[in-house]
């Protein structure tokens, strides 16, 4: 049984997901989850078993020194509850963890009793996935459900991806079976940088999860990282002739692809989105997480979380030049390219040709991963 007695009664609760792993390309899933916590001082109330869900030699625990002290982390999953205040307050679930490595079932249940008792209204799990996306354009984010109303209701892709699947994948199924509504947020990260961190991946994620659960969330120093990362690989790009025309020939077939959306109705929902977000008292504002005072969060004692052997990065996924990702289970972005080149079909650009993890945006076709891709599968679709 779970038991919350530290937590209060939260206001339209909404739960956030990420997973390390086979489904977080450049981190930038997990890291825009952490952001959340540390922008909204979220509180962990739960963590998982870890002795029931990860195997300890592939997710290894670490040891560490606490003023003299040896302890050690274990690799879980955690929950944290953050409070955001303004004209309509509402609170967040954060989710944060490692792609459970056995009992997914029993996983996804567990989570779902959580947000049972919690009483939250949506799930949202943020992925990320290899893609063949020039780093010089926005991200594609591609936003999926198993529910064809809620896909209706939220302007969302309908998931109809067939094949191999990840945490993400499976969690939103979860959700959809148990009567909870779920979407999954897919950003693509360049293949040919997969390294992370990807502060521009994890940016597109947080501006679609803004627009999605009408909060207003404070980027703090992200827009400046992403700047400054883009300019570092444009600056890496420019030294070496090869990758500067392999850049320049996916900005190409990207802009071709995105012609007819650039369209009046296109423009205008996003000069829309634009006023939304800069214009005072359209929204919540960032507001800050409770502490402490007649409601405190219980804490865990091992909030200290260690960071796992990184997976090998999933193929791209259907996201708009997403390469084909044989383990998402997610919807393929609209207009991605299942054909899309092999990862490692970058000169010189160390691409990785890993199938993407996670959800496969709308019209990705997953099932071309390779088998010998240094990617994890990737859970995309439901």
């Amino acid at each position: 049984m779970i038991e919350l007695e530290g937590v209060p009664e939260l206001i339209d609760p909404v739960m956030v997901a990420a997973f390390e792993g086979w489904n977080d390309a450049g981190d930038a899933a997990s890291t825009a989850v952490g952001h959340l916590d540390r922008e909204w001082k979220g509180e962990v109330f739960a963590a998982l078993d870890a002795e029931d869900y990860y195997d300890f030699q592939v997710n290894r625990p670490t040891v560490f020194l606490e003023n003299g002290v040896r302890k050690i982390t274990w690799p879980t999953t955690r929950l944290s509850v953050v409070r955001v205040g303004g004209d309509k307050p509402r609170d967040l679930v954060l989710v944060r963890g490692i792609e459970p490595s056995m009992r997914w079932r029993s996983f996804c249940n567990e989570l779902l009793g959580f947000a049972h008792e919690l009483g939250v209204e949506m799930v949202v799990i943020l992925g990320a996935l290899l893609g063949d996306t020039p780093h010089t354009r926005p991200v594609p984010v591609s936003g999926v459900t198993s529910d064809p109303d809620l896909a209706r209701t939220m302007d969302l892709e309908e998931t109809r991806y067939e094949g191999p699947t990840g945490i993400v994948g499976i969690l939103q199924e979860a959700c959809t079976h148990a009567g909870v509504p779920a979407v999954s947020l897919w950003a693509a990260v360049p293949h040919y940088v997969s390294q992370p961190p990807n502060p521009k991946a994890t940016l597109a994620l947080l501006n679609r999860l803004e627009d999605l659960i009408g909060l207003r969330i404070p980027l703090g120093e992200l827009p400046e990282d992403a700047r400054a990362w883009q300019l570092g690989v444009d600056q890496l790009a420019a030294e070496d002739s090869e990758v500067a025309e392999y850049v320049q020939t996916l900005e190409e077939a990207r802009d071709t692809a995105e012609l007819p959306e650039a369209s009046g109705e296109a423009i205008a929902r996003e000069f829309e989105r634009y006023l939304r977000r800069r214009e005072p008292g359209t929204g919540p504002g960032p507001g800050v997480a409770t502490e402490g005072g007649d409601s405190p969060f219980l804490r865990d004692p091992g909030s200290g979380r260690t960071r796992p052997p990184k997976p090998e990065q999933p193929g791209p996924e259907s996201v708009p030049g997403a390469e084909a990702a044989p383990e998402a289970e997610t919807e393929p972005e609209a207009g991605a390219d299942a054909d899309a080149p092999d990862g490692g079909s970058v000169p010189d650009g160390g691409a990785t040709g890993e199938n993407p993890p996670g959800e496969n945006p709308p019209g990705e076709d997953p099932s071309g991963e390779d088998p010998d891709a240094s990617g994890p599968d990737d859970d995309s679709g439901k």
